[in-house]
């Protein structure tokens, strides 16, 4: 978790520094942390792209970690993942269909449906108390 905080100081949206680490077998396979889609201006540069009182510029940490093993052909395929806070229901379900099967996170980030849909799963989620 603490190279998860760590990347999350990359982030480029001042609303929420969120930071991502991917790991199997005590290797790292991948980071992300929230900011624009790549060759577009963060929000730090542009401003903030407001929708329903959330910032939908930036692609969030666990996509793009995501994105950025497929984009290196890294498989992460029964790995696990940190992140500083627990994910997004999308994000969740990205996670879930790359395979990952344990995510721990710092604080709790507003959708119980992960909770639900993790249970289902057999998706271990735990939260690392900070």
């Amino acid at each position: 978790m603490n190279i998860a905080q760590e990347v999350a100081t990359r982030s480029t949206c001042d609303r929420k520094y969120i930071g991502s680490v991917i790991v199997r077998d005590k290797t790292i396979l991948s980071t992300g942390y929230n900011g624009s889609i790549r060759g577009l201006p963060h929000c730090d540069e542009a401003g903030h792209e407001m929708e329903n009182g959330h910032c939908i510029r930036t692609i969030h940490a666990e996509a793009n970690a995501i994105v950025q093993a497929a984009r290196n052909g890294v498989n992460i395929d029964g790995g696990e993942i940190f992140v500083t806070a627990s994910p997004c229901y999308n994000c969740f379900k990205m996670i879930a269909n790359a395979g990952i099967r344990k995510i721990y996170f710092g604080e709790f980030y507003r959708d119980e449906r992960i909770k639900k849909h993790a249970d289902e799963l057999g998706i271990e989620l735990v939260h690392l108390e900070q």
